[in-house]
């Protein structure tokens, strides 16, 4: 599995404003996957979000960090949580000495990859279907 980091916004339920993070993602083998605090998400098509939580099926917006930090939509607002283990790597990306307290909220995240529960959960849905 790798690691990136990366931009992770809930678009289900809200607009261009829903609870965002900038955190490490786990993926699988084949990238088809990504692991994010205690989700797992697969892309879709046709909808607001770029990605599928694959156990609530709410769709979020994930990509990589953006080098310019305007990670949000233009018309999104609401302070970006970032994982304290990201943000001297965020900083050295995107060239900048220090946070903006008005745009983000440093947090803990935990490295919880539900691999495992992911995978029973998967196949439990292929064979009723």
């Amino acid at each position: 599995m790798g690691r990136k980091l990366m931009y992770v916004e809930l678009k289900s339920g809200y607009s261009d404003d829903g609870p965002a993070w900038i955190g490490y993602v786990k993926t699988s083998k084949s990238e088809r996957t990504l692991y994010f605090n205690d989700h797992a998400f697969q892309r879709q098509a046709g909808s607001m979000g770029n990605y599928c939580d694959l156990e609530t099926g709410e769709e979020y917006w994930i990509s990589g960090v953006k080098k310019t930090g305007s990670n949000r939509h233009f018309a999104g607002r609401g302070k970006i949580m970032i994982d304290s283990r990201a943000v001297e790597e965020y900083l050295a990306l995107t060239g900048k000495d220090s946070l903006e307290k008005s745009l983000f909220e440093v947090v803990e995240l935990e490295d919880v990859y539900p691999v495992d529960r992911i995978e029973q959960f998967l196949n439990e849905t292929s064979e009723r279907d």
